[in-house]
């Protein structure tokens, strides 16, 4: 431990309002990690910013969508200087983010369509930091199998409430002993792999988060995946949207 110090950390929200910061605060924790669906890199930093505070802060991050919507991978990236698109193939965004030395989250292994899976793990184990091994949308199973791949691939662990819902904000967590007071601390702890250990509730309160969480995926994964695909036009985070200076373009998979 460094000096006693613990810092609280839910690794993953995708929600940021008033009510998430209150419920962070309410439950404990020093900072969260927001890293929104499709939302731009500079949108993401102005509004972690003007939610951060002495009592909460509030980490920037990219959840980047690599592969196409059938055949989805998610990573999550801190400290990025240059935006990153979505739909882009997984090995791509990996030489992004060493590029720019960003740290590398793995959320979800090997759940559903929409995860990395154990060779991936092996493949980039030089740029991933750590990999989630407890959210409380995962059945049981699927927690265990997270833990066993972080464990078998000897891989830093994280936990994170993934909240959709503020309430969901703090189920679980992470303990850092190292102080954190900004991203680059953070991307530091994860970099440097220092000690942490994960907290979680996993009594009906647990469950109750689950409910809700997966009655949200449900949503996400339905009227809202429609919504994007065939009324809204193009995503903020798509390759070809004007932002990417056309730098994707060739590497686009949708």
């Amino acid at each position: 431990m460094s000096d006693g110090v613990e810092v609280r950390v839910d690794c993953h929200v995708k929600v940021l309002n008033d009510a998430v910061v209150e419920r962070a605060k309410r439950v404990g924790l020093d900072a969260i990690v927001y890293a929104p669906h499709f939302t731009r890199l500079p949108e993401i930093r102005e509004r972690a910013a003007a939610y951060s505070s002495a009592d909460l802060l509030v980490i920037p991050a990219r959840e980047v969508f690599t592969g196409s919507w059938r055949d989805r991978k998610h990573v999550v990236a801190i400290g990025l200087e240059e935006p990153i698109p979505d739909f882009i193939p997984l090995e791509v965004a990996m030489a992004e983010f060493d590029r720019q030395e960003a740290a590398v989250l793995v959320p979800h292994p090997e759940f559903a369509t929409v995860s990395v899976t154990e060779p991936d793990l092996r493949t980039y184990a030089k740029t991933i930091d750590a990999v989630e091994i407890f959210n409380p949308k995962h059945f049981p199973s699927h927690n265990q199998r997270a833990r066993e791949l972080a464990e078998t691939l000897s891989y830093p662990p994280f936990a994170s409430s993934y909240a959709h819902l503020p309430s969901s904000v703090g189920v679980a967590y992470t303990v850092f002993e190292t102080p954190i007071a900004s991203e680059a601390d953070f991307v530091d702890a994860l970099e440097d792999g220092v000690t942490r250990r994960v907290v979680y509730d996993n009594g009906t309160k647990r469950l109750r988060t689950s409910v809700g969480e997966l009655a949200h995926l449900c949503y996400e994964n339905t009227w809202e995946k429609a919504d994007r695909l065939f009324l809204s036009g193009i995503e903020p985070t798509h390759p070809d949207h004007i932002a990417y200076d056309g730098r994707f373009d060739d590497v686009a998979v949708y």
